[in-house]
């Protein structure tokens, strides 16, 4: 043990399973892109029945600004491992450029304030008052940026949400706690099969230094543009249902499921996610039909 060093690294950003209706908290340049003042809210239990298991709850909102090709978003979560809380509050600014008849390509710029807090008092210490195990808080500002090519059926992003490695927490200037860029892509493309079903692949892969390549694989089915269904495979980690309804032109309420399909099956009866988007649309760039994402 004494010659022996080893490092491991754990979930970073917030996870989340329907990220594809959740792209502004990892995409920039999504802001304004549905056209319509979109208000996002979502709940995620993770590992259920695991103590001290992510609980993360995400807020945004993002719309274009007036007839410009500029979009503009602000967003809040907040995510609870164990005995630490990390709340990031950003805003988001895109601009469009037209680049054919149905594509449009997006730039975006995002700004972070990190507040990070570490509650000693949840912990059980082998020796009480250990002074390496203390309350802690940090506030540290960060940048982030991406890319995003999309029509109404087609999108492809890129993006890096977090472009400052920051520490979070120190013990004696070593870095037990840090902030490691994550590095997003994302895909999808809108299949009509028949007139009233729809069927759309999406993918998303994220890549953390130090970590395995986390990739997302989903296919969701819309009937009617009303009822929505599909599955997600998180490849080496678990399998997912998906379902959504589209309660009005406006609102659309959406769930989904997680279970391991690794050894920490064992230990947990799955994740739990919900959310609700609502929009309000304007005269001028009204959506006439539901948009897939």
């Amino acid at each position: 043990m004494m010659f022996t060093a080893t490092a491991s690294f754990a979930q970073q950003d917030a996870q989340f399973t329907q990220y594809m209706y959740n792209t502004i908290n990892i995409n920039p340049a999504y802001a304004g892109s549905r056209g319509a003042m979109s208000i996002f809210g979502l709940h995620r239990t993770q590992w259920v029945g695991l103590d001290g298991a992510p609980v993360t709850n995400a807020l945004s909102l993002n719309t274009p600004l007036g007839d410009s090709n500029m979009g503009l978003g602000l967003s809040f979560v907040n995510d609870r491992i164990g005995p630490t809380v990390e709340n990031a509050i950003s805003v988001d600014f895109s601009y469009t450029i037209q680049t054919s008849e149905e594509y449009k390509l997006s730039f975006g710029l995002k700004g972070t304030g990190n507040f990070f807090n570490l509650d000693a008092t949840m912990l059980n210490p082998q020796v009480a008052q250990d002074p390496s195990l203390q309350n802690f808080n940090k506030f540290s500002p960060n940048i982030g940026a991406g890319i995003y090519f999309h029509s109404d059926r087609n999108y492809i992003g890129i993006s890096v949400p977090n472009m400052v490695e920051s520490k979070n927490y120190d013990d004696n200037n070593v870095a037990i706690y840090k902030e490691r860029l994550n590095y997003y892509f994302i895909a999808g493309h809108v299949f009509d099969f028949g007139p009233n079903i729809k069927f759309k692949p999406a993918l998303l892969s994220k890549i953390v230094a130090g970590s395995p390549l986390q990739v997302d694989v989903s296919g969701n089915f819309m009937f009617y543009e009303k009822l929505v269904l599909g599955v997600a495979y998180r490849w080496d980690a678990a399998v997912s249902a998906l379902a959504g309804f589209q309660v009005t032109d406006g609102m659309y309420l959406g769930y989904g499921y997680d279970l391991e399909t690794t050894r920490l099956r064992n230990y947990n009866s799955g994740s739990h996610e919900i959310f609700l988007r609502f929009e309000l649309f304007n005269n001028v760039n009204k959506i006439t039909s539901p948009r897939f994402f």
